[in-house]
């Protein structure tokens, strides 16, 4: 169920698709947000996107699944756990007609974060 309009914030993002992913893409949102207190928001390739100094994760409607965008370090890392997916180097096909891993997706958004905090911390210098 791909986005049939140009928006320009996550809520329009939203508020675009049809209507019957809506509660799906507002968990999806909710999911994140919960996960990456504080994170940016934005829409990147059309997408809602989620940041610190990076982006950490990009999630977006397709006609018969939820794209969840990742790094392939992710993927890796929980290859086990995503065994049960259709998957590409960077992202994870989340199917409409499944219930939403939500325990999986605050384990992925967490990890991103981590990443990211420990990699900016590797390069602040001490004064």
């Amino acid at each position: 169920m791909a986005i049939s309009s140009k928006p320009t914030t996550i809520t329009g993002y939203i508020a675009a698709a049809p209507k019957p992913v809506h509660a799906r893409l507002r968990e999806m949102h909710s999911l994140i947000m919960a996960s990456a207190p504080g994170a940016t928001q934005s829409l990147k390739w059309s997408k809602p996107a989620y940041s610190y100094r990076r982006i950490l994760v990009v999630f977006g409607s397709f006609k018969h699944h939820l794209g969840f965008f990742i790094t392939p370090a992710v993927k890796r890392a929980f290859a086990k756990e995503l065994a049960g997916y259709k998957t590409a180097s960077s992202s994870v096909q989340l199917p409409y007609d499944k219930p939403l891993p939500k325990a999986l997706i605050r384990k992925i958004v967490r990890f991103r974060v981590k990443q990211e905090r420990s990699q900016d911390a590797k390069w602040r210098v001490k004064i």
